[in-house]
């Protein structure tokens, strides 16, 4: 008799080989809701940064409304990933891809040094992290279908009772 739960089980693939668990896919997600998180606020504060030189009026709100424009996409992106969605993973990867250009493009000057030097490095680690994981992400946490069983039939496995 089969006492394991349907999550306390790995899903198997078309092969027939166990997938990752569902706990691991888990905190590879929380890790990369944590680095989009993270460069939302790097890009908040960039807009603070920007505010605070105090240059012109004009150029002040357009750098301020495109960091703010770039914190809601990426808490948008965090928010699709945490909940499992495949696009999330595509935009995560490309805002990883296009954090350091972005970081790059102001110089690496003060007072912006510090965001822009985090920014750069975060970029890469997203990145990384999601091409090292786009295979374990890309499959659904779903829960094995049990077969129902007749009323005085012990339940076991479909392939066992053929043999």
């Amino acid at each position: 008799m089969n006492n394991c739960l349907p999550w306390d089980t790995a899903a198997t693939d078309a092969d027939g080989g166990k997938t990752a668990p569902a706990a691991e896919t888990q905190v590879v997600r929380r890790l990369i809701v944590v680095m989009l998180l993270t460069a939302a606020a790097l890009d908040l504060t960039r807009c603070g940064l920007v505010m605070a030189a105090a240059r012109g009026p004009a150029p002040t709100a357009g750098l301020v409304t495109a960091g703010l424009a770039a914190a809601t996409l990426t808490a948008r992106t965090a928010r699709g990933c945490r909940a499992g969605h495949r696009w999330a993973g595509w935009a995560a990867l490309l805002i990883g891809v296009v954090s350091a250009p972005q970081a790059a493009a102001s110089g690496f000057r003060s007072p912006y040094m510090i965001p822009d030097s985090a920014t750069a490095a975060l970029g890469v680690l997203l990145a990384i992290t999601i091409l090292a994981t786009a295979r374990r992400m890309d499959r659904r946490d779903t829960t094995p279908k049990i077969l129902p069983s007749r009323p005085g039939e012990p339940r076991s496995d479909p392939d066992r009772s053929r043999a």
